[in-house]
């Protein structure tokens, strides 16, 4: 096949348009095609029901009015001491707190959500809420996302006495502009995957440890890159019990004001730089046997359910960034001349934009179609769409680099940033390969079993 330079652009009313062409057709026929252009957004959006399509609209209204001004702000502020909030992300903190984005995953009292939209699973329409709020900034989206992972393990303890306790406090003081923050923390200095797969914490050792103190514990020990763990007033903190292996994982609430809490330093990171990223230390921090997440125990189970849930939304953010990258290099391309013509107009660079454009709506219809489809999130579908997202969306961010060639490596036009970003999105909730040992994990005991030719994929 021989390349051509130059693509001439059809008009709409020209013969041999397929625009022209379709409607030229019976109107029987053209019920069973159609050739238009539609904005691909609006046309998912419609596609979604009408309490998703809602949800959709209104998490990109907030993330283009309230999140979009503080892009630049923040991601090239200086780095911030343990425990300080930048003007702006308080900011934006107190406004998400105000229109229910931080306290919307359980309806009221103990959250924010409508009846309507409790009909839909909460990993699904969080991952519509991440997506929009990634494509406009993904350091500013993890500010506010960190929070719900923290919530996770109590949600999943189906405890209304910790609900209540717990829930109800942050869900007021995010109604009135407080931040209240939630932590996650699992990760140790020395156990990083080890935390997020079972042949790795089989030989792991504890780095952080509840003591046995009366009725209650004491732990200690150190946990890091917990995101938004210098600002988070609580804490889901996993510990193994003395002198048992991670199988003993419990998860305990901590509060940041407790005695012996304190957060060692955060992290000056390549990407996703409005959200930080602590180690945080435990030194005899007294917990009461209240304070416990489900029983002594069953830490590891509710870990891997928290990651079950979250790796829809970091697939959501992948989707987010990929998006983000594709408007970029089409701006790009219809303002930016060679030889008189829009980039636009050359066959090779339309090439690249479809490919870019295929790929994050790949992304977007493997992502919906998984999380939408159950209440239950299956581990082996949840660490298939977050691999392949988090992979994919990084091409994504490469080619329009590519496109865009010299202006896209500054920091004016966002595509650098885009690259820095997304490149964390391939580590957390698992790394990616720890994700591809996950599928096979849910899928290798099916497959030992099944008798020759049984097996389906």
């Amino acid at each position: 096949m021989i390349m051509q330079k130059h693509h001439a652009f059809l008009k709409p009313d020209h013969l041999l348009s397929t625009w022209s062409a379709f409607k030229s057709l019976p109107a029987a026929s053209r019920a069973l095609c159609r050739y238009d252009s539609k904005d691909l957004w609006e046309l998912d959006t419609q596609r979604l029901p009408m309490p998703m399509a809602n949800l959709r609209r209104r998490a990109r209204a907030f993330a283009e009015s309230v999140l979009a001004p503080g892009v630049r702000i923040l991601d090239e502020a200086d780095h911030a001491q343990a425990g300080t909030l930048h003007p702006q992300a308080a900011q934006v903190l107190s406004e998400a707190g105000r229109q229910g984005w931080m306290t919307g995953i359980l309806p009221v009292p103990l959250g924010t959500a409508g009846v309507a939209e409790m009909a839909y699973a909460p990993h699904f329409r969080y991952a519509l809420q991440v997506e929009e709020f990634a494509r406009v900034d993904a350091g500013q989206m993890l500010l506010l996302s960190a929070h719900q992972l923290g919530l996770a393990p109590l949600l999943l303890s189906m405890d209304p006495k910790l609900w209540w306790r717990y829930l109800r406090p942050m869900v007021h003081d995010f109604q009135h502009g407080i931040p209240h923050l939630f932590a996650f923390a699992i990760t140790e200095p020395g156990s990083g995957s080890d935390v997020e797969e079972g042949m790795g914490a089989e030989l792991a050792r504890p780095g952080v440890v509840a003591y046995r103190d009366g009725k209650g514990y004491r732990l200690r020990g150190r946990k890091c890159y917990i995101s938004g763990g210098d600002l988070a007033r609580t804490l889901t903190v996993f510990a193994a019990l003395e002198g048992e292996p991670m199988s003993s994982w419990t998860c305990f609430v901590v509060q940041s004001d407790q005695p012996g809490f304190s957060c060692r330093r955060t992290e000056l990171k390549m990407g996703m730089r409005a959200s930080s990223a602590a180690e945080i230390e435990l030194d005899d921090v007294r917990i009461e046997p209240s304070a416990i997440v489900a029983g002594l125990r069953r830490g590891w189970a509710l870990n891997r359910a928290t990651l079950n849930m979250s790796r829809f939304p970091v697939a959501a953010m992948a989707v987010g960034l990929a998006r983000r990258a594709c408007e970029l290099a089409l701006d790009f391309c219809v303002q930016r001349q060679l030889a008189g013509k829009p980039l636009l107009h050359y066959q090779e660079i339309q090439l690249q934009l479809a490919q870019m454009i295929a790929q994050t709506r790949a992304m977007r219809s493997m992502l919906w179609q998984s999380a939408s489809g159950s209440f239950v999130p299956r581990q082996s579908e949840a660490s298939m769409v977050k691999f392949l997202a988090s992979d994919q969306a990084q091409e994504v961010c490469t080619m329009g680099l590519d496109l865009l060639a010299e202006v896209g490596i500054g920091s004016d036009c966002g595509m650098e940033k885009l690259l820095r970003d997304v490149r964390l999105i391939r580590i957390f909730e698992g790394t990616n390969q720890i994700n591809r040992l996950a599928v096979m994990e849910d899928l290798q005991p099916l497959w030992l079993q099944s008798g020759p030719g049984s097996i389906s994929c």
